[in-house]
């Protein structure tokens, strides 16, 4: 589940994420997050170079919110510029990777963040929304993956800088393993990423290459806010998270950290979910 918005949703006490400033476990490393000019792709652009890390802020519209993300990140002292690039389009993502080494050097971390929905009833959905949710979701990040990976073989591991030779967090969501009717599209996305992550996980792991993935639950980001946007529609979600409270950005943002540090040096192809307790089917609590 993707839900995304900048209001705050009536929530009770202790219902947010704390604010916890990051350690500058990333010093020296260069990121590139994909749709980082808003919601869960900003915060975790933003976490990084707070870790010390220099950031490529990848977006396709709204370029002002890209640049504001950069000054932003620029606060923290490193280096960050913005990229208009459709990660759907394989010329676009080769020049975004070229650009990126040719400016800061190579590429220690991808955060393969961005995504879209389409939603409609299974026999509604057209091919052109299929094809749209897959290419950018699934597509997108294999395209990406894949130009990670040939500059992190090229480069090699260089010790001062990290442990591993490159790192790459996919951006999954519990419905990598939650049916999800009226999103069929969406979810199987999603479970693509899964297979996907983990059979290059598996191929790359004696390069010394990381590839994992972060599975957010429900996340207050721009998509879907009528799921949580008035009381009762926050009421109705919190059936379904255990934890008692809907994520923030940060609490992904915050995850992408550590997953890019060599503090998870030894996390390899697995799926981190992050999600309140949502894939715990909260539904059988009572014998189902």
């Amino acid at each position: 589940m993707s839900l995304e918005s900048d209001t705050r949703a009536p929530a009770g006490p202790g219902s947010g994420a704390p604010d916890i400033e990051p350690r500058r476990l990333l010093s020296g490393q260069k990121a590139l997050v994909t749709g980082a000019n808003s919601g869960i792709g900003r915060a975790t652009a933003i976490a990084l170079g707070k870790a010390g890390a220099d950031v490529v802020v990848n977006f396709v519209t709204g370029e002002d919110d890209a640049e504001a993300v950069v000054e932003e990140i620029r606060r923290a002292g490193v280096r960050a510029y913005a990229c208009r690039a459709d990660v759907s389009n394989e010329e676009q993502v080769k020049e975004m990777f070229g650009r990126m080494v040719a400016e800061l050097g190579t590429v220690d971390i991808l955060v393969n963040n961005a995504g879209r929905q389409k939603d409609a009833r299974f026999i509604d959905m057209s091919l052109a929304d299929w094809n749209a949710v897959i290419s950018v979701n699934l597509t997108g990040q294999f395209l990406c993956a894949r130009e990670a990976v040939r500059e992190f073989l090229r480069r090699g591991v260089v010790a001062s800088v990290s442990c591993a030779a490159g790192k790459i967090i996919c951006m999954s969501s519990v419905h990598e393993v939650i049916p999800w009717a009226g999103h069929a599209n969406y979810a199987a996305s999603k479970g693509g990423i899964m297979m996907m992550m983990k059979s290059i996980a598996q191929e790359f792991a004696p390069h010394r290459i990381r590839i994992n993935s972060i599975a957010p639950g429900a996340i207050r980001t721009p998509i879907n806010t009528a799921a949580w946007s008035t009381p009762q529609a926050y009421h109705e979600l919190m059936t379904l998270i255990p934890y008692g409270r809907i994520g923030e950005p940060e609490d992904i943002a915050r995850t992408a950290v550590w997953l890019a540090s060599d503090e998870s040096d030894y996390l390899v192809g697995a799926t981190i979910f992050v999600d309140g307790g949502m894939t715990l089917y909260p539904g059988f609590t009572e014998n189902g």
